[in-house]
């Protein structure tokens, strides 16, 4: 019944229009939910279900909900659709038959990570390091020697550490980081755009007093060390 409920609520927020919608009952078979939409809401229900789901598009919260039933027939083993009154197909739900990504099982390379330290400590000789930038959390570790050379900086500015990571990709494609060894850090500076431009501009035959647009050619150079990089 849980699971049922869960199906109808989703069902629900995809049709929209919750006030003129209404569940009408459940036919012989694999959950085959009846519902009808009142006349006056039936020109915005199929407005809305227009949207080519399986492509990304459509309203926010009907979009969620698509992928909310789609994943959870794949969880069930099964597929289903949406159809109108006359048995014309709306909107094919795969589930099941939605082909599987790769996953790669977890490798270590070499690599850095950027971000403020936040936490640092611990009893063992692998000392526990938290990094954080933005929403990201990186959990690392080091040894009490490189712990003690980082303590200084907890709460301060950026870091860039350098080391060795073990990442696995999971299923929907993104990496996740298992671990990473600290072997090696840098301080980043934060000093403010204007002031680095500024900078350079005192630097004799550099160029930089001349040039009208200094920003413009900085977004040029990062365009290229990225091209290069990549």
């Amino acid at each position: 019944m849980a699971r049922l409920a869960d199906y109808m609520r989703d069902v629900a927020t995809l049709l929209g229009e919750t006030e003129h919608v209404h569940f009408v009952r459940v036919d012989p078979g694999s959950a085959l939910l009846v519902q009808s939409v009142e006349h006056e809401s039936l020109h915005n229900v199929q407005a809305r279900l227009r949207a080519d789901f399986a492509q990304g598009e459509g309203e926010a919260e009907a979009l969620r909900a698509y992928r909310n039933i789609d994943k959870r027939l794949a969880e069930d083993n099964a597929s289903g659709a949406l159809f109108e009154p006359d048995g014309a197909e709306v909107i094919r739900f795969p589930g099941r038959e939605t082909p599987q990504p790769l996953t790669f099982g977890a490798f270590t390379q070499p690599g850095t990570l950027d971000g403020v330290l936040i936490r640092i400590g611990g009893k063992d000789d692998s000392v526990p390091v938290w990094l954080q930038q933005d929403e990201a959390l990186y959990k690392c570790t080091a040894t009490r020697e490189m712990a003690c050379r980082l303590a200084p900086q907890l709460f301060k500015a950026e870091l860039r550490v350098q080391g060795s990571g073990r990442w696995e990709r999971n299923a929907e494609g993104a990496w996740h980081l298992k671990k990473f060894s600290i072997s090696a850090f840098e301080v980043l500076d934060d000093t403010p755009l204007p002031a680095v431009v500024e900078r350079l501009r005192q630097v004799p035959g550099s160029g930089w007093k001349e040039t009208q647009d200094p920003y413009a050619v900085l977004r040029g150079l990062r365009g290229d060390a990225e091209r290069w990089s990549g």
